[in-house]
């Protein structure tokens, strides 16, 4: 195997793109994964905060504003080694500049692309806590995440993956970013 381009392999996208199974693709390789969305989930674990998208969402947000909008990528961080690693949550702009500034070139961003009536019929049909239950709960959240920068971030990456098809076709091309990435 050539040597590897990067330290760390950014993964956004909006909620319900395919983020988690482009991420499903990295372990199968075998590479490690830091979760941003772990680190506020223990933070509100650790306050007593009940897991729901809008109790941890609101969390997540207070922390930024009173610590900086680069909080949870400070604290990410803090767990980055030599290995490659894939870091999933990347929201905003000031956590992606803390990231470029501390790892240069060795970061490299990856965005999952799907519209939103997709994305949402997949948020719904996962089941899970933090699942909209409208449509006007899901724009709101979507909201949220664009008003953190998500959007900034999305229009940085330095790959781009449409996943609007069969799961199959978004393997393949999540593969192929992958391939590329490791210089294979």
């Amino acid at each position: 195997m050539s040597e590897v381009k990067s330290s760390a392999i950014l993964v956004t996208g909006m909620p319900g793109s395919g983020k988690e199974e482009f991420i499903k693709r990295c372990i199968k390789r075998k590479i490690r994964v830091l979760r941003m969305g772990d680190l506020v989930r223990e933070e509100a674990s650790r306050s007593e905060i009940e897991l729901t998208d809008e109790k941890v969402g609101t969390l997540a947000h207070r922390m930024r504003e009173e610590n900086g909008f680069d909080h949870w990528a400070k604290k990410t961080l803090e767990k980055i080694d030599d290995r490659l690693t894939v870091i999933d949550g990347v929201r905003g702009r000031a956590e992606l500049e803390l990231f470029k500034r501390e790892l240069g070139n060795r970061a490299i961003v990856v965005a999952i692309h799907t519209s939103p009536a997709i994305r949402f019929e997949r948020l719904r049909s996962r089941g899970r806590t933090d699942a909209p239950r409208s449509w006007e709960e899901f724009e709101a959240r979507d909201q949220r995440e664009l008003r953190w920068g998500l959007g900034d971030v999305i229009s940085l990456a330095d790959h781009m993956i449409v996943n609007e098809s069969s799961i199959g076709n978004f393997r393949r091309k999540a593969e192929a970013v992958i391939d590329e990435i490791l210089g294979q």
